[in-house]
């Protein structure tokens, strides 16, 4: 006798939270999802909708070289306090995705916290927010039910009206 197969949630549906920053610095369509854990910490990745998934581009290259002085790969993290991580304010910029029609975006923080690791395997950084700043540092992010009235509005606007 066949069961019927049970759909569970995945880790990230279970144990993380999802919010969503959209067209970040006047960029239409630049969306970040981050991944807040009960922890506090935050995961940043691009939304679904980001022109770089929604369009199928193929990466030429991901540079964490934000300025002549500043690489987010020297980021040194040690002990129980994270001693050494890099603080990033919400507009900071963290990497420099460049696609392979030449295409760049410069993908940002989003949320105040230290930079616990950047990474270029399936996420951007791992951010870990001030203790006193953790109920707060979604102020000014959409929830994931926010975030999809947001695209139903995209879709049912032309382009050239979109104003969010």
């Amino acid at each position: 006798m066949a069961e019927a197969c049970q759909q569970f949630p995945s880790v990230v549906d279970r144990y993380f939270t999802r919010w969503y920053k959209t067209d970040v610095k006047g960029q239409l369509y630049e969306d970040y999802c981050i991944l807040q854990h009960s922890n506090r910490i935050c995961v940043i990745t691009l939304a679904e909708c980001h022109p770089v998934l929604q369009s199928g581009k193929n990466i030429s290259s991901i540079s964490y070289q934000i300025s002549a002085n500043c690489s987010r790969l020297q980021n040194k993290v040690s002990g129980k306090s994270k001693r050494g991580a890099q603080f990033l304010t919400e507009f900071a910029p963290l990497c420099r995705i460049t696609c392979c029609d030449g295409d760049e975006y410069t993908i940002y923080s989003c949320i105040r916290g230290r930079l616990l690791e950047p990474s270029t395997e399936g996420y951007i950084a791992v951010v870990l927010p001030k203790f006193e700043e953790s109920k707060t540092v979604t102020e000014g992010l959409l929830s994931q039910t926010q975030y999809e009235e947001v695209l139903l509005k995209r879709t049912s606007i032309p382009d050239s009206k979109v104003d969010l």
